[in-house]
């Protein structure tokens, strides 16, 4: 069976309504991960989603900040949210889609709204630094790379907001020092995707020295033109789905759209 897993942090899903509801007419997918919906769980606008086809729907929400969902056309065998760091801060959310007669083994989603960490790269100074590593630390150690490791069948998706390799953003020299490129981030991202077994799907398709961006900021004017993107967005595909990756779209006309996210969704088939 063919699975379209999307991941998408739209920085405020009530505000992007309109731009889902476009996106979800263009590539329709299966299960649609999204990230910064920036909205508690009772103000989340489930029937919306229903409305576009999906029937089964998690939520992990806070007020104003962070926030992840998955909305998804299939049923939900399992659902469970994962803190670190001891913070209850809405970063996490895995959904085990239901083994049936077309899924015949059940499929782990792992949605992640990896910290940011702010502007200045030293832990010390930077309480939003320190807490992005942190988080990578324990995220590493945790059952989500574990299980991976041990043969589940996962995928790992989301804004983990770390560009790991020299071409996943516009000027590698000009961004070593800057939050989301800077050594000791891809280390440890390099570290986590070890600890787990992760394939990276998305150089899968578009191996290096290819640049590839899913991120424009808002400060540039003509941020196409420009194109100095970063790939903050990622999927994650465990050993056992290896051979399972059937084709990937960045939607990268979605920046240019009215009152866009800074991110773009991305869009990969599974081969199931």
């Amino acid at each position: 069976m063919r699975l379209v897993v999307a991941t998408w942090n739209v920085n405020s899903v009530r505000l992007r309504l309109p731009l889902i509801e476009r996106f979800v007419a263009l590539h329709a997918p299966d299960v649609l991960c999204l990230q910064e919906t920036k909205c508690p769980d009772e103000r989340f606008p489930r029937a919306d989603f229903v409305r576009l086809g999906f029937e089964h729907i998690a939520l992990n929400g806070q007020r104003g900040w962070h926030g992840v969902a998955v909305a998804s056309r299939r049923p939900l065998a399992e659902v469970t949210r994962a803190n670190f760091c001891g913070r209850d801060d809405s970063r996490h959310l895995a959904v085990t889609l239901r083994g049936d007669t077309d899924l015949t083994k059940p499929l782990m989603i792992h949605n992640f709204y990896i910290p940011a960490g702010g502007d200045e790269p030293d832990p010390t100074i930077n309480d939003k630094f320190a807490h992005k590593l942190a988080f990578l630390d324990e995220m590493k150690d945790s059952p989500v790379c574990r299980d991976a490791a041990a043969g589940a069948r996962s995928l790992l998706v989301g804004d983990l907001n770390i560009a790991p390799l020299e071409h996943d953003v516009w000027n590698h020299r000009q961004l070593l020092d800057v939050v989301s490129h800077t050594p000791v981030e891809v280390e440890k991202l390099s570290a986590l995707q070890r600890a787990g077994g992760w394939i990276d799907v998305m150089r899968g398709f578009v191996p290096e020295p290819a640049k590839l961006y899913t991120w424009w900021s808002y400060r540039s004017r003509d941020w196409s033109a420009a194109d100095k993107g970063r790939r903050l967005d990622h999927v994650w595909a465990s050993s056992a789905l290896a051979h399972t990756p059937g084709e990937m779209t960045i939607v990268r006309e979605a920046r240019g759209w009215e009152r866009p996210s800074d991110h773009v969704p991305v869009v990969v088939s599974f081969d199931l």
